[in-house]
């Protein structure tokens, strides 16, 4: 097996034991209660009651009340479970009445399904459906956390070093470094995972057992001038260390083997901390995260067995805390969120530091975590280990044109923002087309994971997290309202710590990728009503949009009517058609009551950025 995506969609037959939540007090869980479905234009939408203890929900649907009820696949290539309610089923065909029920989902999988409701989908009417933002800029503001910018995903880093021409004749060191400044300066990135640390080029094993880390020195040297934080991926096996040689993944031939000798992989574990430590400084390498390999529960990228994994993290955790107590040590960085809870469990079984849990998922928004880590503290009386999604994205299969859409753009979003109360860390897979796994990029426009081109166009992606970036100030509540509230239309809102201004972030979007290009039904009017201004004051009004027409280098491209790469002249076309226009709207005066109101166009897919500025 060599494609990853391909591993990913048969996850849950790959070997290991899940936990039963026993070990850290976590027990079987209910149904949940309280399911409604709301008929909306152009989707269901569907609320229920959550379940203290649920990592997240699994919408099954009927014909009827008798069934069978099958899980909706929004056709996301990963986890179909939720993390929260609610949830538009946009897959439903206006008209057309079906029953649904929603089922627990925990470590071992989906539990017992709900009472059966009926819904149906309303058809388009003559207008675009409408729905209500409301913003008190009056409340107390609170932190919103950078679950977006704490950490990005990137290729290998010896992409620093590369000395062959790349993909469209692209200089790939010089693109890769400047993608990484892009994204330290444009969304505020402040660390980088990238796998294979221990790739060929940057550590070797010399003939009498020590190891070689000069070609590290020269990859890390490079990346650490950018002035972000690495984030060492403990993998993948040096040959020399290796029970298979031959077992290897990606073009690049990452050895994916479990160790021959045990003891040499801590060996290998403890040298490479000391010797960072050594380059960089102990303070500096104390404030990095160490993670224990890339998904080990895909036989694609290890074959050993869970328990082997166990060992193989026990083993590097040891080492590295045996140098240094502070370095922060995590795994299992599992696909598919899996093997978690078996992680900490073995951890609090065998008492083995674990200092984040991690993993990842895509197509979906991250599923909650937070019972499991709030557990083991309380079961083994240490600190909650945070948790890092430290893979996430639209899709997890390569060249998969869902990537360069508009479509991910409010996808984006939503997983943002869903994360914010579940995890420390949502780390976008990958920031740069500059990317090597499956070969090459064959031509602009390709699918690339990449949130720029080849040549660092920024894609409908990037610009959702720069917009995320661009909130000012504290968060106050945007309470959506309407048609299709909560799941298909979503919204943040921040004040400036003087008050001077209020921002106000809503898109529109729907997991459902039958709906790449785009879904009329969809549309939306949105009005949103600012409250807690000071009366009579006269706002100016900035607006920034992401949709079909506007801030989609794609569809620049295609009115280029390019080949596979762009000439000279079109470079210089899509270059200056690199950019998110502000766009001025007419003022808006607060009421004597301190309310302003304005209403935009919402399309989905679509995002608008909204600056109410004090005149």
């Amino acid at each position: 097996m060599t494609e990853k995506s391909a591993a990913r969609a048969d996850w849950e037959s790959r070997i290991g034991k899940p936990s039963d939540g026993r070990l850290l007090g976590i027990g079987e869980l209910p149904a949940p209660a309280g399911l409604s479905a709301d008929d909306g234009t152009g989707h269901v939408l569907l609320t229920w009651r959550p379940v203290p203890g649920a990592l997240g929900y699994l919408v099954h649907r009927a014909d009827s009340a008798e069934g069978p009820f099958e899980p909706l696949d929004h056709l996301g290539g990963d986890v179909l479970a939720v993390p929260h309610p609610p949830y538009a089923d946009t897959l439903a065909q206006p008209g057309r009445g079906y029953f649904y029920k929603v089922a627990t989902w925990s470590d071992t999988g989906a539990g017992a399904l709900s009472e059966a409701v009926p819904g149906s989908a309303r058809a388009a009417g003559s207008r675009a459906a409408e729905v209500t933002v409301a913003v008190d800029a009056a409340a107390p503001a609170t932190e919103l956390p950078g679950v977006w910018n704490r950490m990005i995903g990137a290729e290998h880093f010896s992409l620093l070093t590369w000395d062959k021409p790349g993909a469209g004749g692209s200089d790939v060191a010089k693109e890769y470094g400047e993608a990484l400044a892009i994204v330290r300066d444009e969304i505020g990135v402040r660390s980088v995972r990238a796998h294979g640390t221990f790739l060929p080029e940057t550590v070797t094993v010399r003939g009498d057992g020590s190891f070689d880390f000069s070609g590290l020195d020269a990859v890390y040297d490079r990346f650490l001038a950018t002035g972000l934080k690495p984030v060492v991926e403990l993998s993948f096996m040096p040959r020399e260390l290796a029970s298979d040689p031959h077992y290897t993944v990606f073009d690049y031939k990452a050895l994916v083997s479990t160790p021959a000798r045990w003891e040499r992989w801590g060996d290998l574990c403890r040298e490479l901390t000391v010797h960072l430590q050594e380059r960089y400084g102990r303070d500096t390498v104390a404030g990095w995260e160490f993670e224990v390999w890339n998904e080990a529960n895909l036989e694609v990228f290890w074959n050993g067995t869970q328990d082997d994994y166990h060992r193989l993290y026990e083993v590097a955790v040891r080492a590295v805390k045996g140098v240094d107590e502070r370095i922060r040590v995590g795994g299992p960085s599992s696909a598919a969120a899996g093997w978690v809870g078996a992680l900490l469990e073995y951890c609090q079984e065998h008492d083995v530091p674990v200092d984040f849990v991690s993993t990842h998922t895509y197509g979906n928004a991250p599923l909650d975590f937070r019972p499991m880590t709030r557990a083991f503290a309380e079961a083994t009386g240490r600190p909650e280990p945070e948790i890092l999604w430290t893979e996430w994205g639209v899709t997890p299969t390569h060249f998969h044109r869902v990537s360069d859409s508009v479509f991910a753009a409010p996808f984006v979003l939503r997983g943002m923002k869903s994360a914010l109360s579940s995890t420390d860390c949502l780390s976008y897979w990958v920031a740069s087309d500059q990317f090597e796994e499956l070969g090459w990029p064959p031509r602009l426009f390709h699918g690339g994971f990449g949130l720029l081109t080849v040549g660092n166009l920024r894609k409908p992606r990037f610009w959702a997290l720069y917009l995320l970036s661009q909130l000012t100030g504290g968060r106050i509540p945007a309470a959506v309202g309407g048609d299709g509230a909560g799941a298909l239309v979503e919204s943040l809102a921040t004040r400036a710590e003087d008050g001077s201004t209020v921002d106000v972030l809503l898109w529109n979007g729907t997991l459902d990728q039958s709906k790449i290009d785009g879904a009329a039904v969809l549309d939306r009017a949105a009005t949103v009503r600012v409250t807690g201004l000071e009366p009579g004051a006269v706002h100016t009004v900035e607006s920034r949009r992401v949709d079909e027409h506007h801030a989609n280098i794609q569809a620049v491209w295609k009115d280029l009517d390019g080949g596979d790469w762009p000439d000279d002249q079109q470079w210089r076309k899509l270059r200056a058609a690199d950019e998110l226009p502000v766009e001025t709207l007419a003022p808006v005066t607060a009421d004597a009551e301190g309310t302003a109101v304005l209403t935009v166009e919402l399309p989905n897919p679509g995002i608008r950025f909204l600056r109410l500025a004090r005149g």
